[in-house]
């Protein structure tokens, strides 16, 4: 399992990291091993404004469907189109090449109130047991 320690967490397993003036969004390494071979993504309109916690998409895999959740309220600024023929990026490069969407937070607190990674290792851990 990794765990990215440029990012943040939240507990049901997004991630968050600071790109300039926006934050990158995905789904954490541990999500995508739980879930399987993800074969799908969907994505929230282009210049919608989210708020914290509030879904914004669905990961579909060969298990099942899962609704992702904003770690950070803000504007989508920015999609991942290429997981729209390549959702296996999210399994292969979680971190990386599998990046959901890009935002501009109406809160940089938010960011600051997620897990780090040491803490969201902890908390997987316990999720294992």
């Amino acid at each position: 399992m990794t765990f990215d320690e440029t990012v943040r967490y939240q507990d049901s397993h997004e991630w968050a990291r600071k790109d300039g003036d926006f934050y990158v969004i995905g789904i954490s390494d541990f999500a995508q091993d739980s879930l399987g071979d993800v074969v799908f993504v969907e994505f929230p309109e282009l210049g919608a404004t989210l708020k914290k916690g509030s879904a914004f998409g669905v990961v579909e895999s060969v298990k099942a469907a899962s609704d992702v959740f904003m770690p950070l309220g803000g504007e989508v600024v920015e999609i991942n189109t290429v997981l729209k023929d390549s959702p296996e990026k999210i399994n292969q490069d979680p971190f990386g090449d599998g990046w959901i969407l890009k935002i501009k937070a109406t809160s940089d607190q938010d960011f600051q109130n997620l897990m780090d990674a040491e803490e969201y290792k902890n908390y997987t851990k316990d999720l294992d047991d």
